[in-house]
């Protein structure tokens, strides 16, 4: 091959793989973030997962047949002396204000003490703090998988007392259906400040889908 017709190869070569690697990064770079205006602290790490557990009523159920909608997820157990109660009442509140506003959220009960906490239990406790809150139990295997995903901590201080506790993390959680978790709130988020900062997330994800659904041109 003469060397110039070399050299045009050469410079060929070079662009496709330059083009390569461009397209390269275009497949790779993160998707834009649609709840980027309702973040603090900036896009999460990213945690959840699928899960089986048992509803306050009995039923065998999936995180597909639970979050169907804005959820709130929080773990925690129902003998829980103070932070508890509280956390779910908040968390409540938050979710009142939120259907004041016509936005539909679903809190959700994941109880970490599979010991104690039966299904009738768990319904006698959701019930005080919500009519629409969901209570999941399990056996103790389904609740430390359910736990992982979401990167909770939880301990039995003293097994052998009867009238144990737990130490637990007490985080909330915001998750979506199919995008699964997208936020998540310390315990020191008042409730109202809670329910503005989902209004946000829920917002935008209903954007969304309105968008996903609308003809095209429009």
């Amino acid at each position: 091959m003469p060397i110039p017709a070399r050299q045009a190869a050469i410079a060929a070569a070079v662009v496709a793989i330059a083009g390569l690697g461009v397209a390269g990064y275009a497949v790779m770079r993160p998707a834009p973030d649609m709840f980027a205006q309702c973040r603090v602290d900036g896009r999460p790490a990213p945690i959840g997962g699928p899960f089986t557990l048992t509803d306050e009523t009995g039923r065998k159920v999936t995180d597909r047949d639970v979050i169907t909608g804005p959820t709130l997820l929080y773990f925690g157990y129902t003998f829980c002396p103070d932070v508890c109660p509280m956390d779910n009442m908040r968390n409540a509140l938050a979710v009142m204000a939120l259907e004041d506003s016509g936005r539909m959220v679903t809190p959700v009960f994941i109880s970490v003490d599979s010991g104690r906490d039966t299904p009738e239990t768990l319904r006698q406790f959701t019930d005080v703090m919500h009519p629409r809150m969901i209570g999941l139990t399990g056996t103790p295997e389904q609740v430390k998988a359910a736990s992982k995903a979401y990167r909770t901590f939880y301990q039995i201080r003293d097994p052998e007392d009867e009238y144990y506790l737990i130490d637990h993390s007490t985080q909330t959680y915001l998750v979506f259906p199919e995008l699964g978790f997208v936020e998540n709130f310390d315990r020191d988020v008042e409730a109202e400040d809670m329910a503005a900062r989902v209004a946000c997330f829920v917002d935008a994800w209903t954007a969304s889908q309105a968008a996903k659904t609308a003809p095209a041109g429009q």
